[in-house]
């Protein structure tokens, strides 16, 4: 059996077990605590349901706009992959001990494939 984590979110205890480590679920707990702060401000509210789904909202429209960021993000590569193909195709042969090296391997340019 997995050893539980002890956390606190909004002022209760929770023994939290889980594949992460204990670091991990004691991150995340963090997380939540600051999302429900920022969430609820500076007013302290007693209905802790009521912080919570405005933290649930919060952090769902956090995630989707970068999900869908997740799509430019591909669009840019695609765009990184096609402008490495027209630098590649103009530029010269490279030089190699004072001479061109015409009809050789031509140059190799290190493309970050993942950002």
């Amino acid at each position: 059996m997995k050893p539980a984590v002890q956390v606190t979110i909004l002022g209760q205890t929770f023994a939290v077990r889980s594949d992460a480590a204990p670091d991990e679920v004691r991150r995340v707990a963090a997380f939540v605590n600051e999302k429900l702060a920022e969430a609820t401000g500076a007013q302290r509210t007693a209905d802790s349901l009521h912080a919570a789904l405005l933290t649930l909202l919060n952090i769902a429209g956090d995630y989707l706009q970068l999900r869908d960021g997740g799509d430019t993000q591909r669009e840019l590569v695609g765009r990184l992959a096609r402008l490495s193909v027209r630098i590649e195709k103009a530029a010269p042969p490279p030089v190699r001990n004072g001479r061109k090296d015409a009809g050789t391997e031509p140059a190799q340019l290190n493309l970050c494939t993942e950002i």
